[in-house]
């Protein structure tokens, strides 16, 4: 049986409140494979990448739970892509703008942003990748133009 907000206490709900005020946002990637597509993906036993999975999460490196398995940002760091973020504003023709949503939705990037105002995307991207990211937008038929900040830091 699932509940929805209306079935919540008040207790759950100042729960879920507490949670998300003290809690911080971590960068993870999500891998949407089994384990035993991994294993053999890998050339190794279901047990092996078990092994391997279980020390990967004592040191830090991913999550696991049942379904999913999460590159941690200390994993991101360890494979050096976490060297900062990049904000891509984007502008489309307005009559080109499916087919371009439809194209950066398949970028790997870390969020895409449909916005209001002069801009029409906001994309949120890992900065070691910029200049691949950057090629594969203005070759898309209906880009106007990007404007790109780095992040220099967090406050």
């Amino acid at each position: 049986m699932t509940r929805d907000r209306g079935e919540l206490t008040n207790r759950q709900i100042e729960l879920l409140k507490k949670l998300y005020k003290e809690g911080k946002t971590i960068e993870v990637h999500t891998v949407e494979k089994t384990q035993d597509e991994l294993a053999e993906e890998l050339g190794i036993t279901r047990q092996a990448l078990s092994n391997h999975l279980k020390v990967l999460k004592e040191l830090g490196y991913i999550r696991t739970g049942r379904g999913f398995i999460d590159l941690t940002e200390k994993a991101l760091e360890l494979l050096g892509e976490k060297r900062g973020d990049v904000f891509i504003f984007v502008k489309i023709e307005p009559t080109k703008r499916k087919h371009v949503y439809d194209a950066i939705k398949k970028l790997r990037v870390k969020r895409i942003y449909r916005v209001t105002g002069d801009i029409d995307l906001i994309i949120e991207a890992d900065k070691s990748r910029l200049d691949e990211i950057l090629e594969e937008i203005a070759a898309l038929d209906g880009v106007k133009e990007t404007v790109t900040h780095v992040v220099l830091g967090t406050l």
